[in-house]
C-alpha cells in the first residue's frame, strides 16, 4: 500500500513551498499584527489567534531576506510545533495536495546548516515544490528560543 502525505502549498517569493497539513492549524487573513521592537528581522510581531498570542514570522524574510510585500493574496499559515505555535506569512496559500512518498525526494540541502529546515522536494510534472519541516525550521531561527521564553510568559500573565 503507498503512503501518501497531505501538505499545505504556499508561495514565497516566486517559488512554491509546502509544509506538512498535520502541522497547520488554520490559514487567517493578516489582520492585527502587534510590531514588538528589538526583535529578529524575520519577526512581523505578534497577533492573537483564537485567544492564544504567537509571534508571527515573514517568511520571504527568512528565505529570501526581503520583507512580504502587503496584499490581498497575503495569508498566515498557523502552526504548530512540538515547541511553540506561530504564524507564518506567506504570499498565497494555494492549496491542499496528497502527495505519493515516491514523488518526495530527498535532496542535499538537508545536510546543509542553513537550509535543514528542507525536508525534501516534491517531484510533480511541471511543477517542484520545497517541503518545510516547521519543527526543524523553529529550531534553525536565530533569537526564536527568546520569543518562545517570551510568548510562554504572556500566556501565563
Amino acid at each position: 500500500m503507498n503512503h501518501s502525505n497531505k501538505i499545505v502549498v504556499f508561495t514565497v517569493g516566486n517559488e512554491e513551498y509546502a509544509v506538512p497539513i498535520d502541522h497547520v492549524l488554520s490559514i487567517e487573513k493578516v489582520e492585527g499584527i502587534t510590531p514588538i521592537p528589538h526583535l529578529p528581522s524575520y519577526v512581523s510581531g505578534i497577533i492573537r489567534v483564537r485567544g492564544e498570542l504567537i509571534p508571527v514570522l515573514d517568511a520571504e524574510k527568512i528565505l529570501y531576506h526581503r520583507s512580504i510585500s502587503a496584499s490581498d493574496s497575503v495569508r498566515m499559515i498557523v502552526l504548530q510545533t512540538s515547541e511553540m505555535s506561530l504564524g507564518i506569512l506567506v504570499r498565497n496559500a494555494k492549496e491542499i495536495l496528497d502527495i505519493p512518498e515516491e514523488r518526495i525526494k530527498q535532496v542535499g540541502l538537508v545536510a546543509y546548516q542553513k537550509t535543514s529546515y528542507f525536508s525534501g522536494v516534491v517531484n510533480l510534472e511541471s511543477r517542484l515544490i520545497t517541503l518545510i519541516s516547521p519543527t526543524v525550521l523553529v529550531k534553525s531561527l536565530e533569537g526564536i528560543r527568546e520569543i518562545q521564553e517570551y510568548m510562554q510568559s504572556q500566556i501565563q500573565k
